[in-house]
């Protein structure tokens, strides 16, 4: 009997090519398109799912606030591990992991600098399922591999380029920046690539004296902690404000000279708080953590995306099926005459829409395939359809094909097998009554009502980034080149940097690792105005040298810029205007004190000399904050300013220069614009995938809006013919088969507009400055449907106006 069905299946399909292939290629649209996000949405929610103990750790995180601004740290105090692990039982473990950049490294007079390193406990390989592939001490590897100082444990690929085949265990590198030498004691395989961490080298935490440190004063350790099954998180985070008291409290009111109670009574808070360790990737607030974080918001905007895809190509499926229920209808009539109960068509007509969506299920998997090179690279991830790695996939697939094929076939199932076999053997037409019109009709909406929401959504994201992109920051980002970690010149720094003002085509050259775009420094900067020592404003601090201001452009509004002729600016200080504002001092704040305590108690007192104009120093997503510039050296970081149109050449000039000076590093560099624009990467990314699925979706809906207008002038050929005996016109026949949808398309803006509106303000509210979404951006897309329709509908509207009267009629 199933043979038979298919059979009939396949024989409906070569009759009916051009309703199949319509089918076909939207369902198979709609399924590449849903398995593409779902394998990038499932990567994003298997983020640090790997590790055994997954659902049991937790990292401590920073969060405090004060006047000018919050405070959001996803690292902590040296002795934040030990203190929680030693006063309350319920943790397991606790280990840390702290920064250590990529330092120059040399194995047998070869010189490497592309090891991301952390120096982490030597608990962290047990607390994190990392396994190790061979160790000094077999059996053991985990707990021992850094117990003793200057040990290291190291990828295999990072192995394999600094040793070859050599066994590397035993070996000794030296970090030549921190004259250090290690001895490597573990190998590990690659860190997952759905991990928030990614490493290449560990070192031993024994071997940093600041790990030992007691300091609730500063940070900088990244730490977890493992909790028993089962445990509520919530309930050790409920005890930590006893943390702060007890350790945090002494040292904040000898440092700022006031209780922890004072502190918070002018409306300031600092505490540490838990986050699970499967919420990191997704949901983090944190300015500068391990790896870039995604967004649960994208996640769920991809995951809304490939359900509306689905939905549309289903919804086609539906509709040319019941639009094409007048060719089956005496079909369905004889069968039933023959003595086929209901049960038995609507099994035939669902083992069709099963075989449709098992040939677009195959084409969809190709165009996967084709498609994953683009779309990785897009997403920038490195997703795979891999059959023999994930046995799931292909009973995943199967599965997805067949709940998509009784969704997109049941409903016409029901439908084509309930046809009264009287009426249609005595010649009737069918058309499908009231109920089925109603239903194509509202289906219709349902696809346009997506589609007009994709359109204007897509146009706010454009609109949005060009506003990014062409905002006035209060700095110039053009023509200006970074070069990264200059330290490792040396002494030779400055030298280089003189050498630089050389250049005509060199205008400015500042050092200082303090840059408004893109990853840079970044310390809080607690200070009172004067002798007022209750009203502590939170600020940023840019350590920055005489340069800095010129060759960023940044405007003063009051005072003057650091000078060498005084003597007196390094205890001088300059306030941006919102600094100046909180602090206070919006008229007038030359002259003024602000002071500060360090760690010891010792209070520091620095005069206000200038003010400059706020620029955008952080991300567009947050409002200016309060900032003060101290001079002071920080090297690592140079700064150029040049009007060169001959780019390539100045870059060449300045990669002999810097050989001349190291060449234990290879020359880098990046144009503070492009910096910039990375800080919006998520935004863009975001922008052009909406407008490639909104594109898609648009595609596939007309797919069915065309076969819905093959099927309708199919079914009024001979109304048309009557029309024009009597003297219609060709454009009044088109205009009298466009109307309908037209109708319906108006139905599905009236219903997109108050929705689409509702979703981008809420997008919207993630950024501090935004544009307002107008009027024209509904009419638009209003503008575009209408125009799509019309394309659409109006082939096949101009075609039945075409047709001679004489042949729609010759059968009457």
């Amino acid at each position: 009997m199933l043979t038979n069905y298919i059979k009939i299946a396949w024989r409906n399909l070569i009759r009916n090519k051009a309703f199949s292939a319509i089918n076909i290629a939207g369902l198979a649209i709609g399924l590449a398109t849903c398995l593409l996000i779902s394998l990038f949405v499932l990567d994003e929610l298997s983020y640090d799912r790997f590790n055994e103990k997954a659902d049991r750790i937790v990292r401590v995180v920073f969060r405090g606030s004060s006047a000018g601004g919050k405070m959001n740290e996803a690292h902590v105090m040296p002795p934040t591990a030990q203190t929680l692990k030693a006063d309350y039982p319920e943790v397991e473990e606790a280990t840390r992991l702290r920064l250590a950049g990529n330092p120059v490294i040399t194995v047998n007079n070869r010189t490497f600098r592309d090891a991301a390193t952390a120096f982490v406990d030597s608990n962290f390989f047990q607390v994190f399922t990392v396994p190790l592939l061979r160790g000094q001490d077999a059996g053991s590897n985990a707990k021992t591999a850094l117990t003793r100082p200057n040990t290291a444990v190291i990828t295999q690929a990072m192995a394999s380029k600094y040793f070859g085949n050599q066994d590397p265990i035993g070996k000794v590198i030296t970090l030549k920046s921190w004259n250090a030498t290690y001895q490597i004691t573990g190998v590990i395989d690659q860190v997952p690539t759905n991990s928030h961490f990614h490493f290449d080298l560990f070192l031993s935490m024994t071997s940093l004296p600041e790990a030992k440190s007691t300091s609730w004063m500063t940070s900088e350790f990244f730490t977890y902690l493992v909790l028993p099954k089962g445990y509520d998180y919530k309930q050790l985070e409920a005890k930590l404000p006893q943390v702060v008291e007890k350790y945090m409290g002494p040292q904040l009111q000898k440092s700022m000279g006031m209780t922890l109670a004072q502190f918070r009574q002018k409306g300031n808070d600092i505490g540490l708080y838990l986050q699970p360790l499967t919420d990191i990737h997704l949901r983090s607030d944190f300015a500068y953590d391990l790896s870039p974080s995604g967004n649960i918001q994208y996640v769920y905007i991809s995951g809304a995306i490939a359900l509306f895809i689905l939905l549309i190509a289903c919804i086609n499926f539906m509709n040319l099926s019941t639009a094409g229920a007048s060719k089956r209808a005496k079909e369905v009539g004889i069968r039933k005459v023959l003595g086929s109960v209901k049960q038995a068509l609507t099994v035939q007509f669902l083992v069709e829409s099963l075989l449709l969506t098992a040939i677009s299920l195959l084409l969809a998997i190709g165009l996967v395939y084709l498609a994953l090179p683009a779309f990785n690279e897009l997403a920038e991830k490195n997703l795979t359809l891999n059959f023999t790695a994930s046995p799931w996939l292909v009973p995943g697939l199967l599965l997805f094909g067949l709940l998509v094929g009784l969704l997109a076939g049941s409903y016409p199932a029901f439908f084509l097998s309930s046809f009264k076999p009287i009426s249609v053997l005595k010649g009737t037409r069918f058309t499908g009554g009231r109920n089925s019109l109603s239903l194509r009709s509202g289906l219709v909406v349902v696809q346009f009502f997506i589609s007009i929401t994709l359109m204007v959504s897509t146009t706010v994201v454009y609109r949005q980034l060009g506003y990014i992109q062409n905002k006035k920051l209060g700095y110039d980002k053009d023509q200006v080149l970074v070069l990264p970690e200059t330290w490792l010149l040396g002494k030779n720094e400055e030298a280089f940097r003189n050498q630089l003002m050389q250049d005509s085509r060199v205008v400015n050259v500042s050092t200082s690792g303090y840059l408004p775009a893109g990853p840079g420094n970044n310390n809080n900067f607690f200070v009172y105005p004067e002798s007022n020592t209750t009203q502590i404003v939170k600020t940023l601090r840019y350590d920055v040298d005489y340069d800095y201001i010129p060759t960023l452009g940044i405007q003063l509004a009051a005072g003057r810029n650091f000078a060498k002729t005084y003597g007196t600016d390094s205890s001088g200080i300059i306030l941006n205007e919102t600094a100046a504002r909180t602090l206070g001092w919006a008229k007038n704040a030359l002259g003024h004190t602000v002071s500060r305590a360090n760690q010891d108690g010792k209070v520091m007192t620095y005069r206000v000399i200038g003010v400059v104009k706020d620029f955008h120093f952080k991300s567009l997503h947050e409002r200016i904050s309060p900032l003060v510039m101290t001079l002071g050296h920080t090297g690592g970081t140079v700064i150029i300013k040049v009007k060169a149109k001959d780019i390539s050449g100045l870059l060449a000039s300045l990669k002999t220069q810097w050989n001349q000076f190291t060449t234990d590093a290879p020359f880098n560099y990046a144009f503070l614009d492009e910096r910039f624009n990375t800080t919006y990467r998520a935004e863009q990314k975001t922008g052009l995938i909406l407008g490639i699925f909104a594109g898609l979706t648009i595609f596939v809906a007309c797919l069915g809006l065309f076969g819905l207008a093959m099927f309708t002038a199919e079914q009024r050929t001979k109304e048309i013919g009557v029309r024009k005996v009597l003297g219609a016109s060709v454009a009044g026949i088109v205009s009298l088969l466009s109307r309908d949808f037209l109708k319906l398309v108006g139905i599905a803006l009236l219903l997109a507009v108050p929705v689409s509106w509702w979703v981008m303000t809420q997008w919207l509210q993630g950024f501090a400055y935004k544009i307002d979404i107008a009027w024209w951006m509904f009419a638009l897309a209003g503008v575009l449907a209408i125009a799509i329709t019309l394309l659409t509908v109006s082939y096949q509207s101009v075609k039945a106006a075409l047709v001679n009267p004489v042949k729609s009629l010759k059968s009457e």
